[in-house]
């Protein structure tokens, strides 16, 4: 495994910038996620990692090694991509052995069939490899092109939003495979994705991107509970933080300086005129409620998220399944004051 360092780099495509600035470490072990919306520089930056693009400024380092100018075979790195890339023509072991395969390597085929048959059992595909990869799902097809990475054991894994393109159940399922794998290998994976739940879910650090810029890089749970913007803020949390103007709560002690309140849905407290339901179990809030009427409900199961409707905003409230809600109904709002997070009139956090 290795230690990946980017340093200035920066990448344009005509007028376009891709990637802008960033300086971006991975340390050895580490499952590090990059998360942003399309177009925010997510697989530019995976290509710059693995030569498959050069950068116009900044440096590439592998275990302190400068790789910027190296082909991408001399590398050591392990693309997996959004879509399978298979060979539909072989079996699922010979997919696996292929990267095996190569006579610079020079592996015995006894090792090959010993490690494809370890990778196998890791992936719990071990009773398919003899079948094709045309009779195979598509979380199977999945599962293949990870073990055809994995198989390698590369100084580190990229991985371009490979889980996208399955249902939402299956991913679930692979997100929780994923990570115990990378956990029992303690191998070094750069993961891009736009899904915040894999990045909560799967990463020990995440690097949120804008535009190309590094916002910010934390743990899952220092970029939930304190985005140092509105833009970070937004990435982390279903259903998304509520962002109003600090005027519409009227709470007189607040930070100089803050225009803008970010209250995460479950820490809006509310009182419903109509039912006397309520979700408030913390006196830590304003005296000023203000008045609003839900828009619409939302029954998870456990959990109900309700649009609210409040002088002309639109909020989203999470409360548990034991309160009672109707469309239409009249309820007071509040916040917990010890939760909320206050932005400049730039958004930054204050």
């Amino acid at each position: 495994m290795a230690l990946v360092q980017l340093k200035g780099i920066s990448k344009s495509f005509g007028s376009e910038n891709a990637v802008n600035g960033l300086d971006l470490e991975i340390k050895h072990g580490e499952f590090f996620v990059l998360l942003g919306p399309t177009g925010a520089g997510k697989t530019t930056t995976l290509r710059i990692i693995s030569g498959l693009e050069k950068p116009d400024q900044g440096k590439v380092l592998i275990n302190g090694e400068d790789v910027t100018e190296m082909q991408p075979a001399f590398r050591d790195t392990a693309f997996v991509f959004q879509q399978y890339s298979l060979y539909p023509n072989y079996t699922v072991f010979d997919n696996l052995a292929f990267p095996l395969r190569s006579p610079f390597r020079g592996i015995p085929q006894t090792e090959i069939q010993a490690m494809v048959e370890n990778v196998a059992k890791l992936l719990k595909i071990e009773d398919k490899l003899n079948s094709s990869v045309t009779s195979l799902s598509g979380g199977e097809m999945q599962r293949v092109a990870i073990g055809r990475a994995l198989i390698r054991k590369p100084n580190i894994y990229l991985m371009d939003e490979p889980l996208s393109s399955l249902d939402a159940k299956l991913r679930e399922i692979l997100r929780l495979e994923l990570k115990r794998i990378q956990m029992e290998m303690e191998a070094t994976i750069l993961y891009v994705t736009h899904d915040q739940i894999e990045a909560m879910t799967m990463a020990d650090s995440i690097g949120v991107l804008n535009q190309g810029i590094l916002e910010q890089v934390g743990t899952p749970a220092e970029i939930y509970n304190r985005p140092c913007s509105t833009y970070v803020a937004s990435r982390l949390g279903s259903p998304h933080i509520n962002l109003v103007p600090v005027s519409l709560f009227k709470h007189p002690s607040l930070p100089v300086g803050t225009e803008i309140l970010g209250i995460r849905p479950e820490d809006l407290l509310i009182k419903s005129e109509n039912n006397n339901s309520s979700n408030i179990s913390s006196s830590a809030f304003s005296e000023n409620w203000i008045s609003g009427s839900v828009s619409l409900v939302e029954n998870l199961g456990a959990e109900i998220i309700l649009s609210l409707s409040v002088e002309g905003h639109e909020l989203q409230a999470l409360v548990d399944s034991g309160n009672s809600y109707q469309q239409g109904d009249s309820i007071q709002l509040n916040y917990t004051l010890d939760k909320a997070l206050h932005f400049d009139t730039n958004g930054q956090l204050i």
